[in-house]
């Protein structure tokens, strides 16, 4: 492939992660919420914090797709493929717990967002994996 098609298929590769990695990221807000919804909850799924929410989960999977379409190539090494959701995963779980001082810590939120992580990783790895093989998308050869 030339440079310009192997650029598309980045592209499209990204659309599928970012799109995969976003709806696993919403139902795990959705699960994280109180339900029914109530208003004050409200913010983080429809305002400005929604907003953010979803360019950073969008922006995070495309982000992974397109580096997982390098990382796996036409390798059909489970290693690699595992290796690239658990490093991202690890990445984004334990980010929150870089940022916050060890003594105001909750360790149950973040335990619980670095494993929501690992899943979204893993949803958006299952897309790229089924476009790859139904040979909607291209791996780098």
């Amino acid at each position: 492939m030339d440079l310009r098609t192997e650029r598309i298929e980045s592209l499209k590769v990204g659309a599928i992660g970012g799109f995969a990695f976003c709806l696993a990221d919403i139902v795990a807000r959705l699960a994280n919420a109180q339900i029914p919804i109530d208003l004050d909850s409200l913010p983080r799924f429809a305002g400005i914090e929604g907003l953010i929410g979803g360019a950073i989960a969008l922006s995070s999977g495309f982000l992974f797709g397109v580096t997982y379409r390098y990382i796996v190539r036409s390798d059909d090494n489970s290693h690699l493929r595992d290796g690239a959701v658990l490093a991202f995963g690890l990445v984004r779980g334990l980010a929150p717990i870089a940022a916050q001082s060890t003594l105001a810590l909750d360790w149950g939120s973040s335990i619980v967002f670095g494993v929501e992580s690992l899943l979204c990783y893993l949803i958006a790895r299952l897309a790229l994996d089924l476009a790859f093989h139904n040979q909607w998308v291209q791996p780098m050869k």
